[in-house]
């Protein structure tokens, strides 16, 4: 993988990441930690995705809808956890 497709990977995450922060209510991880679930949400939302038969094609304003999907699904679930 080059650079460019490493920084494509950062911006991702860190959009779906911080949307998804806003749209959860501010679990607080912070900017890295935001990128970190984006990047993280981008897997599981892809893996629904694919489980779904939905093809989103190569866009990156589609890369970051199912990153940002995943991602909520990702920090519903720690959210969950953390109150237990």
């Amino acid at each position: 993988m080059d650079i460019g497709g490493i920084l494509i990977w950062l911006l991702v995450g860190a959009v779906a990441g911080f949307l998804a922060d806003l749209v959860v209510g501010g679990i607080g991880f912070g900017m890295l930690g935001d990128i970190v679930i984006g990047i993280i949400g981008g897997f599981l939302g892809g893996l629904i995705f694919n489980l779904l038969g939905i093809n989103t094609g190569n866009s990156l304003l589609w890369d970051i809808v199912v990153a940002f999907l995943g991602a909520v699904i990702l920090l519903l679930i720690l959210k969950a956890v953390r109150r237990t």
